[in-house]
């Protein structure tokens, strides 16, 4: 078995590409977002990126390990953190043992579908996944207040997409793979939407037995724990061309 430094290691390199691939595809937002990932061993700590670096300049070196209070672990220059973010992921690490990697993003579809009243639709293939497993949480303000975590990891519940009324998308997975694979299509079900409704046309939607069928489909690969990893070795193969420093 592995000893806890070396999967702390493969942890960061993950989530420092999970970084570089959330601003490959258009979904980061200069600074502000954050993705984090829970470390091994005793007690609560997860890794979140120091707050003023680009999301393309983020390294497995240069996450700040966070403890449960929000505080960092090792102080050195680059050790300060996004305050709402640590209210926000503290809220799912502290209350899900299972999300390892919690992934909240500001894109303009994600803002989009989190201000209708509707929210996510199942218009298409990408939102199916999604159908009847998504929650949602009423904006507060900037999560800066600590008592909001108990509404967040309440309004998430056992589900891993939450979309943030009035704020964007947040996504949890086993695995940064899984969380990253829940949050791409997540974000692309948001910008079909946008995109169909747009033109003010008639939408449609498909039959509820077909609906509940493509769900049924869907959960076969969703309780797999190697979800979303064979997308995310090839992700991270295409980092290792066109941005390798991410492992560094």
């Amino acid at each position: 078995m592995r000893n806890d430094a070396s999967q702390e290691w493969d942890i960061r390199c993950d989530l420092a590409a999970a970084y570089r691939l959330i601003a490959h595809f258009g979904m980061d937002d200069l600074i502000c977002t954050h993705l984090s990932a829970r470390l091994p061993g005793k007690g609560c700590r997860f890794l979140l990126n120091p707050y003023g670096m680009m999301f393309d300049e983020i390294t497995a070196s240069s996450l700040v390990v966070v403890d449960p209070e929000g505080y960092a672990m090792e102080e050195h220059e680059n050790s300060t953190i996004n305050n709402a973010g640590f209210t926000i992921h503290s809220a799912v690490h502290m209350n899900r043992d299972d999300a390892r990697c919690v992934i909240h993003t500001h894109t303009v579809a994600g803002m989009a579908i989190a201000a209708q009243e509707q929210g996510l639709l199942p218009l298409n293939q990408m939102s199916i996944e999604f159908y009847g497993d998504i929650s949602y949480h009423d904006y507060e303000g900037i999560a800066l207040d600590p008592g909001e975590r108990e509404r967040l990891a309440r309004d998430l519940g056992d589900k891993q997409v939450m979309i943030l009324k009035h704020h964007g998308l947040l996504t949890v997975g086993r695995t940064v793979a899984e969380a990253f694979h829940n949050m791409y299509y997540i974000e692309q079900s948001c910008r079909i939407q946008v995109a169909a409704t747009q033109g003010g046309q008639k939408i449609s939607q498909p039959a509820d037995n077909v609906l509940a069928h493509t769900v049924a489909q869907f959960k076969c690969g969703r309780n797999s724990k190697s979800r979303g990893q064979r997308p995310w070795a090839a992700l991270k193969r295409r980092l290792d061309r066109i941005s390798p420093d991410y492992a560094t």
